[in-house]
């Protein structure tokens, strides 16, 4: 995302904050969650987490899950990408265990738009692969096909781990408005999963 369009971003998400930071990453579809450090360098890793107030984390997506967490008693907040080989991997029950480090404790979870298992075709020794580890997943089009449906398995792994589940998702495959690489290819921009407390 060009460094203008964070600007823009940044300012309509934190109007007024000129102290906003924000934190990214450089996503690689796995299972690690990093402390953020605002300013620095990219982490190569799917998650990020942060107990400091005024620090923007972000998370982008274009079918894989955007998960947004926090527990605002506890001034915690976590952000994760958590595409096939994330969910696989744990990346967003690493995250839930990352952030109680922090000293969260009652925290809340939204599920944001992703790709739903209807429209999620894969092949079917990979999706023999993604269920053994997080059954919930599996799936079958509205084909009639083997299918993923992350946004399930997302949910399982945070409930198993006690957190409180806000589903606000829809099917970016299916939504015009979304991006979709499922949909679209090579083309698809990203959406953006972001959260903060204010400084």
């Amino acid at each position: 995302m060009p460094t203008r369009n964070l600007e823009i971003l940044l300012d309509d998400f934190a109007p007024g904050c000129g102290t906003a930071q924000l934190a990214d990453l450089s996503q690689v579809h796995g299972g690690e969650v990093v402390t953020a450090v605002p300013g620095g360098p990219r982490a190569s890793a799917d998650a990020l987490v942060t107990d400091q107030a005024g620090v923007v984390l972000l998370v982008r997506a274009a079918d894989c899950v955007p998960v947004l967490l926090a527990d605002p008693e506890a001034g915690v907040l976590g952000a994760a990408h958590a595409g096939r080989p994330g969910v696989a991997a744990a990346v967003v029950p690493h995250t839930v265990e990352a952030m109680r480090d922090l000293g969260a404790r009652e925290l809340t979870a939204w599920i944001g738009p992703h790709v739903c298992g209807a429209c999620y075709e894969v092949p079917q020794a990979l999706q023999e692969e993604v269920t053994a580890l997080v059954p919930a997943t599996r799936s079958r089009t509205s084909w009639g096909t083997p299918s993923l449906d992350l946004g399930a398995g997302v949910r399982t792994q945070l409930e198993a781990a006690g957190v409180r589940v806000v589903d606000v998702s829809t099917c970016t495959r299916e939504s015009a408005d979304l991006f979709s690489y499922r949909r679209d290819g090579a083309d698809s921009g990203r959406l953006a999963g972001l959260i903060r407390i204010p400084a």
